[in-house]
């Protein structure tokens, strides 16, 4: 039977290698974050009050159509960042900002959840954590340039609110991956034994956890 996972998880934690690394090893089709041309972004960076509402619906337009189509694709796949994290993190994030009038966050929410309520979840979401200092780690070693100027309580807030949503988040099952000490990069042990929790998530194991004494011992394998 084929599934369907998404990886959710805050910027430069390792979602994309770790789409990359799961699809080889489990043999799934791997979605990444589409690359969209948002025709509102460059008017949104220039006066986001006035145009973060449109912005958002125009990302959440994409990532609904992407949802719908990955669920009805004829292999198992695993997504790049979900649909949920738009409304819930970055979306509730400029809202918290002041970005988002009340009026329009009010209307942004309203048409996500009607939207989300036709749409059939997941199989699984693979929550990958970590710290702030893990953060900005990676995405120094990444490179981007774009991202070199991300500051590290921007990161901050978007882990509160990444751990505020995962707590309530009872659409589907939920594995949590400890990223500060599973690096799936260096370590094969760590991947393998990813992919095993995952593995018995989709088979319905919901008491799956992460113990440290695997995580020491997958760090030799």
């Amino acid at each position: 039977m084929k599934k369907f996972v998404a990886i959710a998880g805050n910027i430069g934690v390792g979602k994309s290698t770790l789409v990359d690394k799961l699809c080889k090893k489990m043999n799934f089709t791997p979605f990444y974050e589409p690359v969209t041309e948002n025709p509102y972004l460059t008017d949104f960076y220039k006066d986001m009050p006035t145009w973060a509402f449109h912005s958002q619906v125009s990302f959440l337009t994409h990532r609904l159509r992407s949802h719908h189509a990955l669920s009805h694709h004829g292999n198992s796949v695993i997504q790049d960042r979900s649909v949920y994290e738009d409304a819930e993190i970055f979306a509730h994030n400029l809202y918290l900002q002041g970005h988002l009038h009340p009026r329009d966050y009010k209307t942004y929410r309203e048409l996500y959840q009607t939207m989300v309520d036709f749409l059939p979840p997941p199989d699984l979401v693979i929550y990958l954590r970590a710290s702030v200092p893990t953060l900005m780690n990676r995405i120094s070693m990444r490179g981007r340039d774009y991202e070199r100027s991300i500051p590290s309580d921007y990161l901050s807030s978007l882990n509160v609110l990444y751990e505020n949503w995962i707590a309530d988040f009872t659409i589907c099952p939920v594995l949590t991956v400890p990223a500060d000490d599973l690096d799936y990069v260096v370590y094969n042990g760590h991947l393998n034994l990813i992919t095993e929790k995952v593995t018995q998530k989709l088979t319905g194991n919901d008491e799956v956890i992460f113990l440290p004494s695997e995580v020491q011992m997958a760090a030799v394998a």
